[in-house]
């Protein structure tokens, strides 16, 4: 989820008011606190108030919760300050560049001093660093509490190994939106999705047909893939500048949001919001 701001400060009441847009839509789980929320960039007080929000609003849904830094003592001490989460998002640790034995060690560490699920976060464009599908697999079979990896390395050879082997209980999530059909046609339990922010009720829809076609429904899968096909030009769109630039200039044109981001992130170019408000009208019309 994308972290509202008006006049520089978090905006709890929009915030809300987009939590609450999502659970209407039928999300089964919501993520604040993620790369999309700017997390960086928030005070310990404003990440508390984001999760005490988002629980407040989210009636009943699970939330899971990004806390993952470089560090072993800073994301256990994200975990600490955020108790209330009903799992966490890790990221492989940025900027260090692990092999992955230290990728493994890292991990393993995390989840020993929490009883609350781990969900593993694969994103190497960002991070530098790619957790390999032994490693993954690994860990998976190896620590109880470790439940999932948000995988958005787009190396699908690797995605397809991490299914084929995973233990049954482990979830695969698409970390891209335009991997999301591929991959679950191959078996994945669904995305943790950028694009949601925008277009809710679309993403559930086609999320939900998609689990419907793993369960033998072809008609399912026709249904899923129109709706894919609907959205993938507004999945293009949100990455042609930096996540959450373009997602938080479409959030804006629907009124739902100021376009306001914290530095080192600035709003759209001209181009973009030209570019997004086409997708908007088309995607909506």
């Amino acid at each position: 989820m994308f972290t509202p701001f008006e006049e520089g400060r978090v905006d709890l009441a929009t915030f809300a008011a987009n939590v609450e847009r999502q659970v209407k839509a039928g999300m089964d789980f919501l993520v604040p606190l993620g790369t999309t929320g700017e997390t960086p960039t928030l005070s310990d007080d404003e990440k508390r108030a984001v999760l005490e929000t988002a629980r407040e609003h989210a009636e009943g849904r699970k939330i899971v919760v990004g806390v993952g830094t470089n560090s072993v003592p800073g994301t256990l001490a994200n975990i600490r300050l955020l108790p209330d989460a009903d799992a966490f998002l890790v990221v492989v640790p940025y900027y260090n560049k692990p092999p992955q034995r230290g990728i493994y060690e890292y991990f393993k560490t995390i989840a020993s001093e929490t009883d609350k699920p781990i969900i593993l976060y694969n994103v190497p464009g960002r991070t530098g660093s790619n957790i390999e599908a032994e490693t993954t697999l690994q860990l998976a079979h190896d620590v109880p509490n470790i439940v999932g990896i948000k995988e958005a390395s787009g190396k699908i050879d690797q995605i397809l190994a991490i299914l084929r082997d995973r233990p049954e209980d482990f979830a695969v999530l698409s970390g891209n939106d335009d991997d999301t059909l591929k991959l679950m046609k191959a078996g994945a339990d669904g995305v943790i999705s950028v694009a949601s922010n925008v277009a809710p009720v679309e993403m559930v829809q086609f999320v939900h047909a998609a689990l419907k076609g793993q369960a033998g429904t072809q008609e399912a899968w026709q249904t899923a893939e129109a709706l894919n096909a609907r959205l993938s030009e507004l999945f293009r769109v949100l990455f042609i500048e930096p996540n959450p630039i373009p997602g938080k200039a479409a959030m804006a044109q629907l009124g739902l949001m100021e376009n306001s981001l914290r530095l080192p992130l600035v709003p759209a170019t001209d181009a973009t919001e030209a570019i997004m408000e086409k997708v908007l009208i088309d995607l909506f019309k």
